[in-house]
């Protein structure tokens, strides 16, 4: 885990014991928990092929760009880290409010890729 995102879990209060960088494949196994939903978020991932993943989840892409390719002092890598997490939760946020219980699969996708495709 990069130490400037760690630094940044933390800081919001985000429980980092136990917490590594994974690989995708590592969700894609016969055992791997199912997932309803996956989002990835990385831009260089945008175009990648992902995995097959265990079920049939919903797929979509929130891009940001990563900050770890910031350079610059440690302060203006820290500042790239806080203002991409805060764009991260934002979305989910927004996740969070949607109300998934009445939404058929599609609009739920549609609603997911609305909340990706905000500049917020």
């Amino acid at each position: 885990v990069n130490p400037f995102a760690s630094e940044q879990a933390k800081s919001i209060g985000y429980p980092m014991e136990n917490v590594r960088s994974k690989s995708w494949d590592e969700f894609s196994q016969a055992e791997s928990p199912k997932m309803d939903i996956v989002i990835t978020v990385c831009d260089s991932a945008a175009g990648e092929s992902c995995p097959l993943w265990r079920g049939t989840p919903i797929k979509v892409h929130w891009g940001f760009e990563d900050p770890s390719h910031v350079s610059g002092t440690d302060e203006e890598k820290r500042h790239a880290f806080a203002h991409t997490f805060g764009l991260i939760r934002h979305k989910i946020q927004k996740l969070v409010d949607l109300p998934i219980e009445t939404l058929n699969q599609e609009e739920l996708i549609e609603a997911l890729n609305r909340i990706g495709e905000s500049a917020e």
